[in-house]
């Protein structure tokens, strides 16, 4: 027999398949285990750590591409004195601690603002080499460090000069709860900028742990350092648990810098660095199985299970085999005793056949031995299908109610407070990049325009506008626009611009109502030009991008009136946000929630607040997900209950489908053949398809229609002699 297409190699896999899953049950729902920190408050610490390494990388190649940039728009226009540099700088700029010019040839101080800034860590001589101007981090006499910042100004016919910025290490708009501190690590485990709840003793030794463990785990390769099928942030990150105290342990998540996508690299993420935070939460008991109800369904399981095995045997397997049995027997010749005939199915109707075929096979005309209407009908009340979808129908006894029904959680199911106050913060911190994105937009802009002067022509205009757009892809289109409303110069895709249409007054306007997608614009006025500004149109896949963050669910930006602006996923422009969401918006201060019902949810916003242009657009960051999606032992539990009742659901289908495939339907077509070579059909040669019990029979309903159709040549030719005579 075949190894793959007989009867018994189906039930038998359903069997062994049955009892595994039995034992995977007992042990999944049979082992008590009491978590006291869920993972998806773990995870939480993870996420908030990724978001302060993606708001400090951003942060700092943001620095050093636009003093980069300042230095050039300055050296292609007229020279100007070291204090007009650092002013219009500052005037545009005010990101970084100090700022300063010095002469590389004499190495005089030409100007400087803010802190000091360490010109003695800047080797004059080594600034032409490959790696000269490269960003540096120096650590200043206080103990602090600072990312140095260098950018050459040359004009024709002067001394080239070196304009320095130093930026300090602070994590920007993150949202540090009363019990959490965050820290800058670099590559050796020493923590180069903290902040927040760090006052204890015990707090400042847990984080230098961390930090330790952090900076070990950040030189792995990111694609080997996570865990399979996990994606999401580029760079080395992770959960990390610390000490108890009393009824509080300490936990925390760690990040290293990374560019935006992976097998990139920029300036930040070159230094090394990373993120290390930590919290204290409240450690509480939630038993994450219980061993009575996996023992339950393990026993509920083997009694179903052999219930549909004892089916399958029963009215399957056996009545086939004994009917390949007996049609051996009548093929050998041996007809003195009756075929046995099953009760049930095609295999009664086989059985059946056989006979008649026997009683033939003694001399017997096949009319005479015909089944009368209600004997063929009650023959095919209970077919082979039936029986194998009554298997079937027990075992979904057991997988259906697993999948739908059991371990299922409340709407009271416990959400510990620490991911729901993650989520809060995780929505200020996207609230405020979102901020700074704009807010650093408008100042790309008012650094142009402040180069830009009457005798600017169109090509210098188009192309500083060029280089603008190159180095910034937050812009869609960058252009500028004189009083008149006519373009004089543009870059990028084409305006949403109408002809005559004068700049706006406000820094930061939104248009494009009613249409696919909003109109982001940024105007910054030109000096000396009545009513010219520059103009750039923020990419609104930019903002979206902003919004792209593991472990948050569904982010929005929604405007004073509810209306969507952006999002991290699929949304319709200006559509109205979900109204359980509008109570939790106050534009005053960021809220939180966990709203029950049908649907468990945690939802969070936080409004636009800070200083800056993007305050005029009086807009909010609105997140939500479901509780289901969260690591918690409730759900936890729900989740494993699901996937014991698919794997039943999957044993079920996969071998009952094979039974029907390989057993069920070729049966069938048997069924028909021996009815029909029963009722006289002596012409149609019979072809076994299969090489299993089924295609045994087939082979020897074939001889015994050879035998028949021998007879009846011998009577017909016993019929013919006798005519003769």
């Amino acid at each position: 027999m075949s190894l793959i297409g007989g009867i018994r190699p189906p039930i038998a896999v359903l069997s062994a398949l049955l009892l595994s899953l039995a034992g995977i049950t007992a042990l999944t729902f049979g082992k008590t285990e009491n978590v006291l920190v869920p993972k998806a408050v773990l995870t939480s610490q993870q996420h908030f750590a990724e978001d302060g390494a993606v708001a400090l990388r951003a942060s700092l190649d943001e620095s050093v591409t636009d003093l980069n940039r300042t230095a050039i728009l300055f050296s292609e226009g007229k020279p100007v004195s070291a204090d007009a540099v650092l002013d219009k700088t500052g005037s545009v700029y005010q990101k970084w601690s100090g700022t300063a010019v010095i002469e590389i040839k004499s190495g005089k101080l030409l100007a400087a603002r803010g802190e000091t800034v360490p010109l003695t860590v800047i080797d004059r001589t080594k600034l032409s080499e490959k790696d000269g101007l490269k960003p540096r981090l120096v650590r200043l006499q206080n103990g602090q460090t600072r990312l140095i910042a260098l950018a050459l100004l040359s004009w024709k016919g002067q001394p080239q000069q070196l304009l320095i910025a130093s930026s300090n290490l602070k994590v920007p708009g993150m949202r540090l709860s009363e019990s959490r501190g965050i820290g800058v690590v670099d590559s050796t485990g020493t923590i180069l900028s903290s902040d927040g709840a760090l006052d204890s003793e015990r707090a400042q030794r847990e984080l230098k742990d961390f930090a330790t463990i952090s900076a070990k785990k950040s030189r792995q390769n990111p694609i080997s350092s996570k865990e399979p099928g996990s994606g999401g942030y580029a760079g080395v990150s992770g959960s990390l648990t610390g000490d108890a105290s009393g009824d509080r342990r300490t936990v925390g998540g760690y990040a290293s810098l990374a560019a935006a996508e992976p097998g990139e690299s920029t300036v930040a993420s070159g230094l090394g660095l990373s993120i290390v935070t930590q919290v204290g939460v409240t450690e509480r008991a939630s038993q994450l199985a219980r061993p009575a109800f996996g023992l339950a369904a393990a026993g509920a399981l083997l009694v179903i299970g052999a219930l549909a095995i004892a089916v399958l045997l029963g009215t399957v397997q056996r009545p086939l085999i004994r009917l390949f049995l007996e049609s051996r027997r009548l093929t050998r010749g041996d007809l003195a005793r009756p075929v046995t005939v099953p009760r049930f199915g095609e295999a009664a109707r086989i059985g059946r056949a056989l006979e008649r075929l026997r009683q033939q096979l003694h001399g017997e005309s096949p009319e005479g031995h015909g089944e009368s209407p209600e004997g063929a009908r009650g023959g095919r009340r209970l077919g082979t299908r039936a029986l194998v979808a009554v298997s079937a129908v027990l075992l979904l006894t057991w997988s259906v109610p697993l999948t739908l029904l059991l371990n299922r959680p409340s709407s009271s199911v416990h959400i510990p407070a620490q991911v729901v106050a993650d989520q809060k913060a995780r929505t200020e911190t996207i609230s405020d990049r979102v901020r700074r994105a704009l807010n650093e937009g408008h100042a790309d802009l008012s650094a142009v325009a402040a180069l830009i002067g009457n005798r600017t022509s169109a090509d210098d205009m188009t192309a500083v506008l060029d280089r603008t757009i190159e180095e910034h892809p937050r812009y869609e289109s960058v252009y500028v626009v004189g009083g008149d409303g006519e373009v004089l110069a543009r870059a990028g895709h084409e305006p949403h611009h109408s002809s005559g249409e004068r700049p706006a007054d406000q820094p930061l306007k939104v248009s494009g109502h009613g249409g696919k997608k909003p109109v982001i614009r940024a105007t910054a006025p030109l000096q000396g030009k009545a009513g010219a500004a520059v103009v750039g149109e923020f990419d609104i896949d930019f903002v979206n991008a902003l919004l792209r963050r593991d472990g948050l669910g569904q982010v929005r930006v929604v405007d004073a009136e509810g209306r969507t602006i952006a999002g991290n996923s699929g949304y319709l422009a200006f559509e109205k946000m979900p109204g359980h969401l509008s109570p939790l918006v106050d534009r005053k201060q960021a809220r939180a929630k966990v709203q029950r019902g049908d649907d468990v949810r945690i939802a969070a916003a936080a409004p636009m607040t800070g200083g800056g242009v993007a305050k005029v657009l009086d807009w909010s960051v609105v997140s939500w997900q479901p509780a289901s999606r969260l690591d918690i032992p409730a759900y936890t539990l729900q989740n494993r209950t699901v996937l014991v009742g698919l794997l039943g659901l999957t044993a079920a289908a996969a071998c009952l489908g094979w039974l029907h495939i390989v057993v069920v339907r070729p049966l069938r077509a048997l069924a028909d053949q021996a009815e029909a070579l029963a009722d006289g059909d002596r012409r149609t040669v019979l072809f076994p398809r299969h090489h299993d019990e089924v295609g045994a029979v087939v082979r020897s309903l074939e001889l015994i229609r050879q035998q028949l159709q021998g007879q009846q040549r011998g009577r017909d030719g016993a019929r013919s002699l006798a005519g003769r005579n």
